[in-house]
């Protein structure tokens, strides 16, 4: 399918011409890869970039495109092509998802702080932004050994596409994305597409996959994946994670006239750390301003969820770990009996 312009004025339509990337002159690691450092979402939703140019292993030259990480703690090998055949890029990136298989966090984490550091960001923000990807604040994490891989190229032969159908029957897990240029103007169109799987054909299989892996991260980490239900005068919510369900537990303690700091005072392991506060009525933003060594990740920052009390506002912190409901039950005592009831939901 081709991308047209529509003319209001002719009402008529006009196709956008596609061209190769050599002959836009567009290279893969200048452009390409270095657009998507910060729009991975763009070939690979739901993961972060770790590093680019990766090759951190004994005795070879050859180096990852880009090196990710997705929500299910797998490396996701990223490799580009501009040509519009793909090259023999599946059997180079079988080879570095074998390489990087072994793959620690803490190797992980070295990883990133070291890109970090050459993009001139926080290198000590590494493990703070993989945890908060992942959704994990406190805790050992391991990173599952399977490894996924995608492949983005302006087109695949036959032979790349053939293979991958079979690598995938096998229990791998790749994906092409086609990225075919258009020529506008002074502008370069991508017109981006996930060619194998299928996205119709690819649903069942992802929810199937994406059970097994849940089970299985439960399992390998024993990680808490309980839910809970709340009802407080703000209503019913059910199916709350841990951080979202001591959150409705404060704001009723919060509506019933108790302070943060006697809110602090009952999470004592957590005191001084639970809630940033500034003087004055602020926006989420204008409070993270007075913070700039703090990650406004880490906490409810919405206009809507901070707190006001004695001239202050307060914005409470979103990392909780095991002691997250004791965390709520001390506060639910400092209130009237049944202001707040709760109840955890079977694990899923």
């Amino acid at each position: 399918m081709a991308i047209y312009s529509l003319d209001l004025h002719k009402t008529a339509l006009e196709a956008v011409p596609t061209s190769p990337f050599a002959t836009l002159d567009v290279q893969e690691r200048k452009h390409l890869q270095r657009a998507l450092l910060d729009k991975i979402e763009a070939i690979a939703p739901g993961t972060m970039v770790l590093t680019e140019e990766f090759g951190h292993w004994e005795d070879s030259r050859r180096r990852i495109d880009l090196l990710c990480l997705d929500e299910d703690r797998r490396l996701v090998v990223v490799e580009l092509k501009r040509s519009e055949d793909g090259g023999h890029m599946e059997l180079q990136a079988l080879r570095y998802a074998a390489m990087v298989s072994a793959m620690t966090f803490q190797q992980a984490v070295d990883a990133h702080a070291a890109f970090l550091a050459k993009r001139n960001q926080h290198s000590d923000d590494a493990e703070v932004r993989i945890r908060q990807f992942l959704d994990i604040p406190e805790g050992p994490v391991t990173l599952s050994t399977a490894v996924r891989i995608v492949l983005a190229s302006g087109d695949f032969d036959r032979e790349i596409t053939t293979a991958v159908l079979w690598l995938n029957a096998q229990g791998l897990d790749i994906t092409c994305v086609r990225m075919r240029p258009h020529k506008s103007s002074d502008r370069i169109l991508l017109d981006i597409q996930q060619v194998l799987p299928l996205p119709e054909a690819q649903e069942y299989q992802v929810a199937i996959r994406e059970k097994a892996n849940q089970q299985a991260k439960a399992e390998a980490s024993g990680r808490d994946f309980t839910k809970f239900e709340v009802t407080s005068s703000f209503g019913t919510f059910t199916g709350l994670p841990k951080r979202r369900f001591l959150f409705e537990v404060v704001r009723e303690a919060v509506k019933q006239g108790r302070t943060p700091e006697q809110i602090a005072e009952a999470i004592p392991w957590r005191r001084d750390s639970i809630f940033l506060r500034a003087a004055g009525t602020l926006s989420g933003g204008q409070l993270m301003d007075q913070f700039p060594d703090r990650d406004s990740g880490r906490y409810f920052v919405d206009d809507e969820e901070l707190f006001h009390s004695n001239g202050a506002t307060y914005a409470m912190s979103n990392q909780w770990g095991n002691r997250t409901e004791e965390a709520a039950k001390n506060v639910i005592a400092l209130l009237p009996v049944g202001a707040v009831t709760y109840k955890a939901l079977a694990k899923s």
